[in-house]
């Protein structure tokens, strides 16, 4: 009886790991290096959930060429070598191939040095540093989103038509912020020479005290400020600006942030101004409300701003590891160049020179009542389209990745 129990005991265990192998097998991972501890740990949960329910709608539909995805959370605290030393433990332990990221842009220029040298494939929905597709391009980088560049050129063109002549700018003190607000004034004097700078200002990250930038944005009278600030740096400028006298509206990257919308408290120191993103959940298209619906339904909250962003950059992923017909490196990289995806937030185009995604932008103010949250939200937008706001593969700095 006992030979009998342990034999069987023995059997039961054997087909458990041949399970457990074949699974293991069968199941492609997506390691998703974002900030999940500290203070942008809600950035980093966001874009995580944005990639997750990705994977989920993947796999509900069957998998990615007969297997399963799995959404692997990396916390990178904000911090390169964190991030390339655990993407590295991944690689090496569990044979990880694919990595995605949004949050730092530093964070993302150790991820792509990494993925090179490796010949792994990594791809952004929200590093936005024109230099990571520029002097620091990679074949083995993709960026699915905008970049400082094109973002900051959706902004100066609203700026010019609007017919604004003094114009204020306040910045995070670092690659990020520095090369948003150069590529606005590049285009601002391309548009419209007679426009005035009338303040620069940069702060470091994790500012807590925005009275003396708010000070010197009054002193120079402006008609509007632009800001590409982000996380609890753009949260605690706008409520700290409204108290402290300022009238003027902003116009920012990541405006239409619910959250931080939400933690401001304060409906009337956000409604008027004017939000610049590739992805927002009033854009209407079909395809966006079908998501919309769908992520609700799943997860009982709206997939406002990032997570949309990461879904969709996901999602274009997919369409190239299903137009390369397999998960080898080199193949999906050859797919993905030149690539055209019908999403959400219209059609995205994978630019083989640099591999920086060609997308259309959307501008909206933000207006007290919404259908999606009881605070004010941004409202219906308009579309930029993705070549009034392009910048010639010659002029990236990236040599040219596409042979």
């Amino acid at each position: 009886m006992k030979k009998t129990a342990f034999f069987g005991f023995s059997a039961l265990m054997v087909i458990c790991c041949f399970t457990a192998v074949a699974f293991a097998a069968d199941t492609v991972k997506i390691a998703v290096v974002e900030p999940l501890s500290g203070n942008f740990k809600d950035i980093g949960e966001r874009y995580f959930e944005g990639v997750e329910y990705a994977v989920k709608v993947i796999n509900s539909q069957g998998g990615l060429l007969g297997k399963k995805i799995k959404a692997i959370p990396v916390d990178s605290e904000l911090k390169p070598d964190v991030a390339t030393r655990k993407a590295t433990k991944l690689m090496l332990k569990k044979n990880v191939k694919f990595y995605c990221s949004g949050t730092g842009s530093s964070v993302g220029g150790a991820m792509s040095m990494l993925a090179e040298k490796n010949n792994l494939i990594y791809w952004t929905y929200g590093q936005e540093a024109a230099s990571l597709t520029g002097p620091k391009c990679s074949k083995n980088f993709f960026r699915a989103v905008s970049n400082s560049d094109t973002h900051s050129y959706a902004m100066a063109a609203w700026v010019a038509k609007k017919g604004f002549k003094k114009v204020a700018c306040v910045a995070q003190d670092y690659s990020f912020g520095k090369e948003a607000t150069d590529a606005f004034k590049k285009k601002l004097k391309e548009l419209d020479p007679s426009i005035k700078i009338v303040a620069e200002l940069y702060h470091k990250l994790g500012e807590k005290d925005f009275a003396p930038y708010v000070s010197q944005i009054m002193a120079s009278n402006p008609e509007i400020i632009i800001t590409p600030n982000w996380g609890n740096d753009l949260t605690l400028l706008l409520k700290q600006a409204k108290p402290l006298g300022l009238k003027t509206k902003f116009v920012g990257y990541f405006l239409n942030d619910d959250y931080m919308i939400r933690s401001v408290a304060n409906d009337n120191a956000v409604v008027g101004s004017v939000a610049c993103e590739d992805y927002m959940l009033s854009i209407p298209l079909k395809a966006n409300k079908e998501f919309i619906a769908g992520f609700y339904k799943d997860k009982g909250f709206y997939p406002s701003w990032l997570r949309g962003k990461s879904y969709t950059a996901t999602m274009f992923w997919a369409a190239a590891v299903k137009k390369a017909g397999t998960f080898d490196v080199d193949a999906v990289i050859k797919a993905w160049e030149g690539l055209t995806y019908d999403g959400i937030a219209g059609k995205w185009y994978m630019r083989p020179c640099d591999h920086q995604a060609q997308i259309p932008m959307w501008m909206a103010e933000i207006v007290k009542d919404s259908e999606y949250f009881k605070h004010a939200y941004v409202g219906t937008p308009t579309m930029i389209p993705a070549e009034d706001i392009a910048v010639p593969c010659e002029e990236t700095g990236c040599p040219g990745l596409s042979k």
